[in-house]
């Protein structure tokens, strides 16, 4: 009985250790190849397009096999104040052309159309959607979880969060981000650039 007991323990024990190595992690900004600072603000871009990024990041949804590339930014504030995050993000690949984030609320209904999405300056997708039962193969509560949220940022601290976007990823394609604040003055921040570099 014993050694059976002792197998089983060892089993289980290997299955954690692998549960462990696949949980959703986030590292600091300035540790990805695809990150940019300015005025102590560092922002880093990673776009997830594998199946070993999805199943970790959204479990059995896979946004990329429907057309909408998720793109995790890490942002870390070491101004010394407070930040306001009215984040605008775009998508600009090679040859210039910007496509607007979807929001992670109408995420959850691609796929449930026939249409497929085209890369262009906005959503190829009625907006709003009609809001009803989302049967999409997108309907997943890591969508909506993981989608970029924070609203405030203390100095020292870091947010991350998703962004989605209805095109396909591209070599020399970046990401364009405004919409950050000094929380006391109000002054804008200049805008990041940020090339979109596989995750390492």
């Amino acid at each position: 009985m014993r050694p059976v007991a002792l197998i089983v323990l060892l089993s289980i024990a290997a299955v954690g250790g692998d549960d462990k190595e696949k949980r959703f992690t986030v590292d600091p900004a300035a540790s990805y190849p695809g990150h940019q600072t300015i005025e102590k603000i560092t922002i880093a871009a990673i776009p997830y397009t594998s199946e070993d990024q999805m199943k970790i990041a959204f479990g059995k949804a896979n946004p990329y096999k429907y057309g909408v590339l998720p793109v995790l930014v890490v942002l870390q504030n070491d101004t010394g104040k407070a930040l306001r995050l009215d984040l605008q993000a775009e998508f600009v690949d090679p040859g210039n052309r910007h496509v607007e984030a979807t929001s992670a609320d109408d995420v959850l209904y691609i796929g449930a159309s026939t249409k497929p999405p085209k890369l262009r300056g906005s959503s190829p997708y009625p907006n709003p959607f009609p809001h009803g039962p989302k049967k999409g193969p997108l309907n997943s509560t890591e969508i909506e979880t993981r989608a970029f949220a924070a609203k405030m940022l203390p100095a020292g601290e870091s947010a991350y969060g998703f962004f989605y976007f209805q095109t396909q990823n591209m070599p020399g394609s970046k990401l364009y981000l405004t919409g950050l604040k000094d929380a006391t003055t109000g002054k804008d921040y200049f805008y990041f650039e940020i090339p979109l570099e596989k995750e390492r």
